[in-house]
């Protein structure tokens, strides 16, 4: 067993060490079903430039589009990047044909896997509240923070479709009320329903969104009424 882990860990040395202290084999597709995030180290180049802000010349990319993380999954040859995260964790749509790399090339964070390690070893329980449902909230978050925590999950214009004079899955769906600040497409987000309707509808996979409420720091006061949901449903 691998007593340490680097910090940007190939996928090889992830999986040795995920075996060593959960006793079962690991490999890239169960990495990927766990919601694990893969990165790939970029350095600066003229046909990347839109990636940089002004005096980065290397960074972390990741690979968060669901298409090619599924692709990753599915045992692909290589890594296919078409839309990631420039250095400022900016979501930005890759021009095509995207980025191409060798599997060698996929990272992985160890704070990633050590918290992966930490949740499979010891679960947490999760406590339903005693009424049937949470209640409603009239608050939700802005559409670029729904862009910047879901926009990499979908094959879709996800700005184009929360512009539209309707919500994303025909009516209102998870559109609240209009932001305070008002002006155009202002409109706030209930990102527990918006989770819910893009894994039903759009049939991304229930393991990203897991991760991401578990560790994204917008989501922190949505993380009980998304697992009295998931609870609800059985999930």
């Amino acid at each position: 067993m691998t007593a340490t882990l680097a910090n940007r860990a190939t996928t090889e040395e992830t999986c040795l060490w995920l075996a060593g202290q959960t006793g079962t084999p690991w490999n890239l597709t169960r990495l990927i079903e766990h919601g694990v995030t893969p990165y790939v180290w970029l350095e600066y180049s003229a046909e990347r430039a839109e990636l940089f802000a002004e005096g980065i010349t290397a960074y972390a990319a990741p690979v968060v589009y669901v298409e090619d993380t599924q692709r990753l999954a599915a045992g692909s040859d290589d890594v296919w990047i078409r839309f990631t995260r420039d250095s400022d964790r900016l979501a930005i749509a890759l021009k095509p044909p995207g980025i191409r790399m060798p599997l060698e090339a996929l990272r992985f964070f160890q704070r990633d896997i050590a918290r992966l390690a930490q949740e499979l070893l010891h679960p947490k329980e999760v406590v339903i509240p005693p009424v049937a449902m949470a209640t409603e909230s009239n608050k939700g978050i802005s559409k670029e923070h729904v862009l910047e925590i879901f926009g990499g999950m979908l094959k879709f214009n996800l700005e184009q479709a929360l512009s539209g004079a309707v919500g994303i899955f025909g009516d209102d769906g998870a559109r609240v009320r209009k932001n305070s600040r008002g002006g155009k497409n202002s409109h706030l987000w209930n990102p527990v329903t918006l989770a819910l309707g893009l894994n039903d509808v759009h049939r991304v996979p229930m393991p990203y969104l897991k991760k991401t409420f578990a560790t994204h720091p917008l989501l922190r006061e949505w993380k009980d009424a998304w697992l009295e949901s998931l609870a609800l449903l059985g999930e």
